[in-house]
């Protein structure tokens, strides 16, 4: 990807994110779910933060048996994520070695049995969870796969959710760390409360 490019795209991204904007919903539903110790305590405010970052992301419209769900069908999500370890939250790309690689895939697979109902888009959904709970992987959807089918040269498809293309993001990444570290190192969360940028 052209240096143009890649600033020229994330600063369209930039501009368009304020506390009010449906990108936000990414920032609330990670903060809640990093820092809240008993994600069970209060299962109705932690459902409903897992389904309207979703429902904010697209995943309530069109075809998704989503539609027909409300905010209780994840609970069952919502017990599992809260069993895990809070090094998860430790992962992220630059740490995508063997160990972490299988422990995402397991998490991702666990998910997936448990979240979707019969739905042949499932690797879009189960990412975007694991994105907005851990922000470990990005979503998988249509545009970021047929992106990443094209910087990848056809070593991957991007059609499943498997070691090939994590380790293809980690390419990606190793490739790019200079501007995705400096671009990470001033990008914060907003707060939901004071609607302030997390430093």
């Amino acid at each position: 990807m052209k240096q143009e490019n890649f600033d020229e795209i994330i600063n369209k991204f930039m501009n368009l994110a304020n506390p009010e904007h449906r990108y936000s919903s990414f920032d609330y539903c990670y903060n809640y779910f990093f820092t809240v110790e008993d994600l069970t305590k209060d299962m109705e405010k932690s459902c409903f933060e897992l389904a309207f970052y979703l429902a904010s992301w697209g995943m309530f419209r069109g075809s998704s048996f989503l539609l027909q769900k409300s905010a209780r069908h994840f609970v069952k999500t919502i017990e599992y994520i809260n069993s895990l370890d809070k090094n998860i939250w430790e992962i992220d790309v630059d740490k995508y070695n063997y160990e972490n690689i299988n422990k995402i895939i397991e998490i991702y697979n666990k998910i997936d049995k448990i979240a979707v109902i019969g739905w042949s888009r499932s690797i879009t959904l189960v990412t975007k969870i694991l994105l907005g709970v851990f922000g470990f992987v990005p979503a998988y959807d249509q545009y970021f796969c047929d992106a990443f089918r094209t910087l990848s040269k056809g070593k991957c498809g991007f059609r499943s959710f498997n070691k090939e293309s994590l380790n293809i993001i980690n390419d990606f990444y190793n490739q790019n760390n200079e501007k995705i570290d400096t671009i990470s190192n001033k990008t914060f969360t907003y707060d939901f409360l004071t609607e302030k940028k997390l430093t």
